[in-house]
């Protein structure tokens, strides 16, 4: 099998030897100032976890003064432990003031993790999680349509006098008789010389 590629990444390393060498730099000053066995190592690991919880506080966006404050508390510790063992400190003759600073540093780096950890707020309620409004149950009232208009009544069949009947039936039946057709009512109006309604309807009483 084919072993895969490794990406080294350059941050990375320069981030771990920085990482190692305060850490050593920590464990020496804490050495130094009489915290020895286990105790001297645990020193650069809590300075290097409070580091850590100020920055996750300082991402998370909530608190931003919590986490710059602890953030430079544990980076203080970080440098000053660094600039001690830089030889501008007599590792062999500790001043008492640094063994108390040193002394005190477990509840130090104690109350910042705990207020760090536990003391984030709690994240508001984004708007996907709000309940929607209810949709409104009231319809809204149907335009009312206009009322229909009644229908106009059918003019109403004028009344034909029974000797005008008589008189159209001898028109329509010479009129038959030279051309053959039954009489239209235009014609029946032009040669009784009637008002088109009253044709019309002596032309019903014909049929």
């Amino acid at each position: 099998m084919r072993a895969l590629p490794v990406r080294i990444d350059a941050v990375l390393v320069q981030a771990l030897i920085a990482a190692a060498l305060s850490f050593a730099h920590l464990h020496d000053l804490a050495l130094a100032a009489g915290q020895d066995g286990w105790k001297a190592w645990a020193y650069p690991v809590s300075v290097d976890l409070l580091l850590v919880a100020a920055w996750r506080r300082l991402r998370s966006g909530g608190a931003k003064a919590a986490g710059w404050c602890w953030f430079l508390v544990a980076l203080t510790a970080s440098l000053g432990a660094n600039v001690a063992t830089a030889g501008l400190l007599d590792l062999d003759d500790v001043p008492d003031w640094l063994r108390i600073l040193v002394a005190g540093w477990p509840a130090v780096a104690f109350l910042g993790g705990t207020l760090l950890a536990h003391g984030a707020p709690a994240d508001p309620p984004t708007a996907e999680c709000e309940s929607a409004p209810e949709p409104m149950t009231s319809e809204a009232p149907a335009p009312e349509l206009p009322a229909a208009e009644p229908e106009p009544a059918p003019p109403s069949t004028p009344p034909v006098p029974p000797a005008l009947v008589t008189l159209a039936r001898k028109v329509a039946d010479e009129h038959r008789a030279r051309t053959g057709t039954p009489i239209d009512t235009s014609t029946l109006r032009a040669r009784l010389g009637v008002p088109l309604p009253l044709a019309e309807a002596i032309s019903a009483h014909l049929t």
